[in-house]
């Protein structure tokens, strides 16, 4: 076995901090350049603003009223999505004390709250520190992770809030503008939280080591808290705000489009607030957790296969650190997956012995370096592979969009059809993306190879942030020029940007499923090891039947989610008919609709209904492994992430591409789209149907059923060692065993 390595222990400690702090840094320049866009007028920048002024007065409006008209809107759409999240959070953190509680109940009660070292699960020769002290560092753990979770959703959200006005009146000066501060923006928030993850995650495993010692295994036993903690909390924050902001524009969309004929974002629609604040809770803050989430996960599985492997056998720190040396290679190079490949391949080299043995189901099996490398490539290419795969389903540069926009000729039932059609095609690549990805890491490295690779698709995770950020920032830019009353030419341009955001939002919404794939597999196997289950046989009944129910429980949450925005929705239809119908003026627009009932809808709506779909996530493992035993709970996880991939991604490429064939009309570009417009024309209206009823699909359910996945392998991971002694023993399976008997 070779042992030597070129990169030392003390290079690694500080390669993965400067690696963090770089990325923290740049993020910080990133903000500056942004906010050299003003949003108030101070008589300075010269040349560039008399040229602004001139363009506004050709088309008759005032320079200074159209901005500190921006930055009134700016101001109510932060204080909006600011009051959502705080009130979000109230009840987040009430869960938060709860379910560490019961961590610290379950794991504690594994040895009756002994505080005597203990046989190591792995290797019963050694002595390992007491189940209650992992007890404790897995509570702790879990509230670092769940914490971080919730900064990484409101820093996203403020920064979303903070560049919204500028990327309008940057859209004065061209689109190429204005698409600069989005992205940037963007960039602010993507690499400021692969930053933030990496360096919570590595200062904890270092605190963590001054306890443990050479306990190795415990002490990633208990980092799993961290994956938990970054997870739960994306759960609530994507459910919570896809209902707000689906609720939201649903509403908009269905009385202010369909019914009365006037534009998206105009500022007679009560719903506009709502819906723009929406886009930064829901999109932004959501998108935010939830990628925090994979990175936390996958690199939390990968180090609790390598703690029991010769990495951690022979407390090789540089090679056990390998994940996190991908992830700070991830934040240098980001610029192309090329130059990614480079940089793997330089860690492989550098921080891996030439050969070494990965834990396998019981088994050693030997690796070498390179093995290592290709499974973290595979990762990354097959991320690429997902991100042009869902861009061209979700474009409307390309046939399978532009067929959507055509069907809607002959009505709305047509373009439903096409639609869900396509999503159920989208699938199709993907999952062979995915699934080679999954042969080639396993048959390599097992369980680790797997982990991995999921950590090779997320090292693009800053930039895979900055472009989903970008469409929501775009979209609310769209709607704060149509309520500043900007000219036409300007609501063009960010419309165009915000066509190209949708198709960004979709490659994120790709690479976030894609990813959580080989995360669920990779904790499904490390929770498989840790219980001690030799083999999973589907043909025996515990398995099957823990199989076929884990595979219904996405649609049970798809129902719930869905049925959610529905409810929302309608409160929200009823509320803005109510005030067309009963506010003098308002359609003429001499008076000002009630923008604060229509927020207060979304907001109550998604607090109250965000509870049902969570508390199914995080029960279903702690109730099938305790009452059914750990077999019947790995056929759960197994059945839930293979049907959860595929409706995860159809949901979510079938709303992309229902959104962007109404853009596709909208923008009338080709002679094709002028001939399906314009907007206020039959198949408009028909278009219009298609994105709402996309709506919920692209934005609540799609996106959340990656965190479902995850969720529930990553919770049955941590509560392992419970369930391994305390389930079997009162199985229901037993009980029902004995009566046969």
């Amino acid at each position: 076995m070779g042992t030597s390595l070129i990169l030392s222990d003390l290079g690694t400690e500080i390669i993965i901090p400067v690696c963090a702090l770089v990325g923290i840094v740049f993020s910080l320049f990133q903000w500056f350049l942004v906010s050299k866009v003003k949003l108030s007028l101070d008589g300075s920048g010269g040349k560039n603003a008399f040229t602004e002024s001139l363009i506004e007065e050709e088309e008759g409006i005032n320079d200074h009223n159209v901005v500190q008209k921006c930055a009134e809107i700016q101001n109510a759409i932060s204080e909006g999505a600011t009051s959502f999240l705080l009130t979000e959070y109230k009840y987040v953190g009430i869960f938060m004390v709860v379910f560490a509680f019961i961590i610290f109940l379950f794991l504690g009660s594994v040895d009756g709250f002994s505080t005597s070292s203990q046989p190591c699960t792995y290797n019963i020769t050694k002595q390992c520190k007491p189940a209650l002290f992992t007890a404790i560092f897995s509570t702790v753990s879990f509230i670092l992770g769940a914490v971080t979770s919730v900064i990484s959703g409101f820093l996203g959200m403020k920064i979303a809030t903070y560049a919204n006005a500028r990327t309008t009146l940057e859209a004065r000066k061209g689109v190429g503008k204005a698409f600069i501060v989005a992205f940037r923006s963007g960039a602010v928030m993507g690499f400021l939280l692969a930053a933030n993850g990496l360096l919570v995650l590595y200062i904890t495993i270092n605190l963590f080591k001054i306890y443990y010692g050479d306990d190795w295994e415990g002490l990633f036993e208990a980092i799993t808290g961290y994956g938990l903690g970054g997870s739960s909390m994306a759960l609530f924050g994507r459910v919570a705000g896809g209902i707000y902001t689906k609720a939201a524009d649903v509403g908009a969309d269905l009385v202010g489009k369909v019914e009365r004929n006037i534009p998206e974002d105009d500022p007679r629609n009560p719903a506009v607030i709502a819906d723009n604040v929406g886009d930064n809770v829901g999109d932004i803050a959501g998108m935010g957790s939830d990628l925090f989430g994979s990175y936390a996960e996958s690199s939390c599985a990968a180090l609790v296969v390598a703690s029991i492997s010769s990495f951690g056998n022979n407390h090789e720190f540089t090679s056990m650190m390998y994940p996190l040396l991908i992830s700070s290679v991830g934040i240098l190079l980001i610029i192309s997956t090329i130059l990614m490949t480079i940089g793997i391949a330089l860690v492989s080299w550098i921080a891996l012995p030439s050969s070494f043995t990965i834990f396998n189901f019981g088994a050693q099996k030997e690796v070498k370096n390179w093995q290592l490398f290709l499974c973290v490539c595979v990762g990354l290419w097959a991320g690429l592979i997902i991100g042009f795969v869902t861009e061209y389903y979700t474009s409307n540069a390309y046939s399978p969009v532009q067929d959507v926009a055509d069907s809607c000729r002959t009505g709305a039932a047509t373009n439903v059809i096409f639609g869900l059609a396509l999503g159920y095609k989208s699938v199709i690549i993907p999952i062979f993306a995915i699934a080679i990805s999954i042969f080639v890491s396993f048959t390599f490295a097992a369980m680790y190879g797997v982990a991995v690779a999921a950590l090779g698709m997320l090292s693009t995770i800053a930039t895979g942030l900055a472009i989903d950020a970008y469409g929501p920032i775009s979209d609310n830019a769209g709607g704060i020029a149509e309520m500043a009353g900007m000219s036409h030419r300007i609501r063009e341009r960010t419309d165009a940007l915000d066509a190209a955001g949708n198709t960004t939002a979709a490659i994120g919404k790709g690479f976030a499923i894609g990813s959580a794939a080989l995360v669920s597999l990779a904790l499904f196997g490390a929770f498989v090891s840790r219980a001690e289950i030799t083999t999973v046989d589907v043909l025996t009944p515990k398995v099957f039947i823990g199989l076929i129910v884990g595979a219904m429980l996405p649609y049970w949450f798809s129902a719930m989610t869905m049925k959610s925005v529905g409810s929302a929705a309608l409160k929200m239809v009823e509320e803005v008919r109510r005030q067309f119908n009963t506010i003098p003026g308002l359609m003429e627009g001499t008076a000002k609709p009630d923008y604060a009932t229509c927020v207060k809808i979304s907001t109550d709506a998604s607090i109250k209904e965000m509870i049902p779909p969570g508390a199914l996530v995080m029960l279903t493992p702690l109730i099938v492994g305790y009452f059914f035993g750990v077999e019947t709970l790995s056929g759960v996880l197994a059945g839930s992430l293979v049907s959860g991939v595929q409706i995860a991604i159809s949901a979510s490429n079938t709303g992309g591409a229902w959104d962007n064939a109404k853009k596709y009309i909208e923008a009338g570009a080709s002679e094709h789209a002028r001939s399906l417009g314009p907007k206020g024309s039959d198949p408009h209206k028909a278009a219009v149907i298609g994105d709402t009823v996309g709506d919920p699909l692209k934005d609540t359910s799609g996106p959340s059923l990656n965190i479902l996945i995850k969720l529930m392998a990553v919770e049955s991971l941590v509560f392992a060692p419970f369930f391994a002694a305390h389930g079997v023993n009162v199985g229901a399976f037993n009980f029902l065993e004995i009566c046969a008997i």
